[in-house]
């Protein structure tokens, strides 16, 4: 299985983003994108994810689901967690995991791989903002996908959680799984790919 970008590109707001972005990112590796601050690697993880359509350029999944698009072979996990606070942290992971079509059992196995599994019956709302960072990683394991596309996925984390979340990516690479990371911060990752993503060229895009 291998993740095919080429000759992307992105417009956001008339100003072109991303201009004829290339790379692969094959089963069992990690690219990880750096760079400064406005350099589209934000922009670059949501087209991937389907969440922002792409000007022009190919973004696909070879060796994947023929029946099903790309975006439904992801995780995505964005700069904000994706957890309702009035749920508990166990009523948080069995809702992704009924979403995502994944179990009760592999709900309960990502709290407890995320150390969560203590506070299972604390309102969500109640956590801090490096528990609810764990909470919303932990959709990651309640149903495979092939693709993790992961944005600043360690921010508001400590040392110990940062390492949680690199086991975990560590795992699923072992497994033969692909991911697509934005960070600015090391990841600790066992075996990765860095690529330090150069802001666009100015240009605006006609009306």
């Amino acid at each position: 299985m291998k993740l095919i970008i080429d000759e992307l590109v992105a417009v956001r707001g008339g100003r072109t983003i991303l201009h004829g972005v290339s790379f692969t990112v094959a089963a069992g590796e990690a690219l990880v994108l750096t760079g400064p601050n406005g350099a589209g690697k934000t922009t670059l993880i949501r087209t991937v994810a389907g969440l922002l359509p792409p000007l022009s350029g190919v973004v696909s999944l070879d060796g994947g689901d023929d029946a099903r698009d790309l975006a439904e072979q992801a995780h995505y996990v964005g700069h904000l967690n994706a957890v309702k606070p009035g749920l508990t942290v166990a009523e948080n992971a069995r809702f992704w995991a009924d979403f995502l079509g994944g179990s009760g059992q592999a709900a309960w196995a990502a709290l407890e791989r995320f150390r969560l599994d203590a506070l299972a019956e604390i309102p969500a709302a109640y956590l801090s903002a490096g528990q609810k960072r764990r909470l919303s990683l932990a959709r990651l394991l309640v149903a495979p996908r092939p693709l993790w596309l992961l944005d600043e996925p360690t921010v508001s984390l400590d040392q110990a959680s940062r390492l949680l979340v690199a086991e975990a990516i560590d795992a699923h690479l072992a497994a033969g799984g692909l991911v697509l990371a934005a960070t600015h911060l090391p990841l600790g990752l066992a075996k990765a790919r860095e690529w330090a993503l150069e802001p666009a060229p100015s240009a605006e895009v006609g009306p």
